[in-house]
């Protein structure tokens, strides 16, 4: 596995479960942080990708395994494809789902935001981006230029040509790099500006907010039709700033979400919204506000120890 592959495969910083001590469940627990991150970053739902994963794992047991020569590479086939047809099937929901879509947040592990290219191929902002590619370009996209997978081994597990691969590869990159955000913010900077905005928000000092925020910063809700949330973004300033003024009652805690630091909202003691940002020109342009229970149940579960 090459350094760049090795970096990404440990994103939420769980050691991976042993389930057994036979060769073929060792194989698989090795490569279970890199095939949960290529379908995450695929589908966007630490759910769903989990369940890829449970259906890599019951097609792995079920080969022979002296037949394959590149474990790393048939688990990686077998995860994108198994993703590729998934995502066909998240999207058809998509086009039903009440008000803006975003991912279920995820925790990661503090260094994960050192490394940067990682970081940024799982916020919530690329994600974002990512939905708007087809599905094949977004598999292309993941395997190549967040894993450097070679062209051979993308076009095993998408069914093309290494040729169509490299269109498609060139093809989707010059999608993602003219919507992606153009600068770089280290976690630093992000962790600082979310400081005075929390201190802004819990004190309900509605100007300071005004002050941090981009005329034209866009403020994207998801409650899944299950709980209130506005059903289109919310654009500019003060529109935007009026209801983050509403949030006064909630308890916003610091946290690593997406590779990116990020506050998580209660009320009650209960998770309310998972709140992400993010930053250009040292002013917050976009805030993605996750409110679906469906959503956090997960984050809920792995901050309960600290609760």
């Amino acid at each position: 596995m090459d350094e760049r592959t090795e970096r990404a495969t440990d994103v939420t910083g769980h050691s991976p479960r042993a389930g057994g001590t036979d060769s073929a469940t060792e194989v698989f627990v090795a490569h279970r942080n890199l095939l949960f991150t290529v379908a995450y970053e695929m589908l966007g739902s630490a759910a769903d990708a989990e369940d890829i994963l449970q259906e890599t794992w019951l097609r792995w047991a079920d080969v022979d395994h002296a037949t394959v020569r590149q474990p790393r590479a048939f688990l990686v086939r077998i995860t994108t494809r198994q993703a590729l047809t998934r995502l066909r099937t998240l999207r058809r929901r998509k086009e039903s789902y009440v008000g803006p879509w975003l991912p279920e947040p995820l925790l990661t592990a503090p260094d994960v935001a050192e490394d940067i290219e990682l970081a940024d191929s799982v916020s919530i902002a690329m994600l974002l981006v990512l939905e708007t590619l087809a599905p094949t370009e977004r598999a292309v996209f993941v395997l190549r230029d967040v894993f450097d997978l070679g062209y051979d081994e993308i076009a095993q597990a998408v069914d093309k040509t290494p040729a169509a691969v490299r269109q498609i590869a060139h093809r989707a990159r010059a999608h993602v790099t003219a919507r992606r955000p153009r600068e770089v913010v280290s976690p630093a900077q992000t962790r600082s500006a979310l400081a005075a905005f929390q201190q802004a928000v819990e004190t309900g000092d509605l100007q300071r907010l005004l002050d941090m925020i981009a005329p034209d910063v866009v403020l994207l809700t998801d409650g899944g039709g299950v709980v209130r949330a506005a059903l289109e973004p919310v654009v500019g300033a003060e529109a935007v700033a009026a209801v983050l003024s509403r949030l006064t009652s909630a308890t916003l805690q610091p946290a690593q979400v997406n590779g990116r630091p990020a506050l998580v909202l209660r009320t009650g003691g209960e998770i309310d919204t998972v709140l992400a940002v993010r930053l250009e020109g040292g002013l917050i342009s976009g805030l993605y506000a996750v409110r679906n229970p469906e959503k956090l149940s997960r984050v809920d579960r792995e901050t309960a120890v600290g609760r």
